[in-house]
């Protein structure tokens, strides 16, 4: 088992029973950064707050600063009219979008087509094969959760689904599912959260250590 899983386990052993599927998530998504595709999230009100935390962790250092290759410095340099103002102060990125920040797309699809379908519109705009759509609903029955699901599954992507004791419909639609054992949504998103950083830790010492 992985050193942060185990981490995990022991400071909130009541996941041991998602440890497995836990791991299968990480490899997922190690396997999709290491083809040089990305990962897609979304979620509904503190789900859709989770995304955003996600991105946060894998597009900048979240535990390790990710200091640039010294090619990649070399060429900022260049661009830059020999300042090392850019190459000092990027850091490596794990390409994630969050596909609840998009507004004006949200509103107008959601206006003039079908409010359930607009995160299916998004993961289809944006969605490549071997890409990877992680979706939060912890009831697992959230509709535009499983319609973005269906569609990337018809699009070539992994999916995985974070949500509670039940999995609903989701757990029947993901390839990978996280059932954390709890029904409360509090007490699902709260166990969300440290799964999720875990995963982005392990993620972050796979390719900046």
């Amino acid at each position: 088992m992985n050193a942060r899983l185990e981490k995990l386990i022991e400071k909130y052993p009541e996941l041991v029973e998602c440890q497995t599927s836990i791991m299968e998530a990480f490899e997922a998504m190690k396997h999709a950064y290491e083809s040089d595709r990305k990962l897609l999230l979304a979620g509904n009100g503190g789900s859709a707050a989770d995304c955003e935390h996600v991105v946060g962790e894998l597009m900048k250092g979240f535990m390790s600063k990710r200091p640039l290759p010294l090619e990649m410095k070399e060429k900022l340099k260049a661009a830059a009219g020999g300042d090392d103002y850019l190459g000092e102060n990027l850091q490596g990125a794990l390409p994630a979008i969050s596909l609840v920040s998009h507004s004006a797309l949200m509103t107008a699809f959601a206006n003039d087509v079908a409010p359930d379908m607009v995160f299916a519109q998004q993961v289809y705009g944006y969605g490549k094969a071997g890409d990877v759509f992680v979706g939060f609903s912890t009831s697992g029955q959230s509709n535009n959760i499983n319609h973005a699901v269906k569609v990337a599954k018809a699009l070539g992507l992994v999916t995985i689904g974070f949500t509670g004791k039940s999995g609903g419909a989701l757990k029947e639609l993901a390839d990978i599912t996280i059932c954390v054992p709890f029904v409360s949504t509090p007490d699902i998103q709260e166990r969300h959260l440290p799964i999720y950083h875990a995963l982005c830790v392990m993620l972050e010492e796979a390719f900046f250590a």
